[in-house]
């Protein structure tokens, strides 16, 4: 697949423009651009428009292209399981700002989906936010929702 750059330390860091990255990933530069609009990726970009991309980024493609070419889940149903994320648990937010949240309302797209104009996200840009770029690589996604679930259960 890609090898890893020991010179990054920030794994955050948008160092891969778009043809590199879909170089490394063996995928074509259009579907990069497809996995942007349809939401599942939010690659940097510079003021002259140009994506760059971070090792999280190839991460979070890796597990997509995963999830669709061995799973056999969709686009769509991949937005759902991250639309399983608990935003809300991971910015702590009050439960106003929850309850008047979209992402917490809805369960078809991740809350970088939405258009978060009030509340802790309304200030917050997606792609820097933790909900974000904590959750690259699929196991992340996997071991925290079985902590949370776990927590939750011994609290019952």
């Amino acid at each position: 697949m890609f090898e890893i750059r020991k010179d990054i330390t920030d794994a955050n860091t948008p160092v891969y423009t778009i043809s590199t990255a879909a170089h490394l990933l063996g995928i074509s530069i259009p579907t990069l651009r497809m996995y942007e609009k349809e939401g599942l990726i939010i690659p940097y970009k510079k003021e002259s428009n140009q994506r760059r991309y971070s090792q999280n980024d190839l991460y979070r493609v890796k597990c997509i292209r995963e999830t669709i070419n061995r799973d056999k889940i969709s686009i769509a149903g991949i937005k759902r399981i991250l639309a399983l994320i608990p935003c809300w648990d991971i910015l702590k937010c009050t439960v106003d700002n929850r309850n008047n949240c979209l992402a917490f309302q809805d369960h078809t797209k991740p809350c970088w989906n939405h258009n978060h104009t009030t509340g802790i996200c309304g200030t917050k840009k997606c792609r820097e936010c933790d909900v974000y770029s904590k959750f690259a690589e699929c196991a992340k996604i996997k071991d925290f929702l079985i902590k949370l679930t776990l927590n939750r259960n011994s609290i019952n």
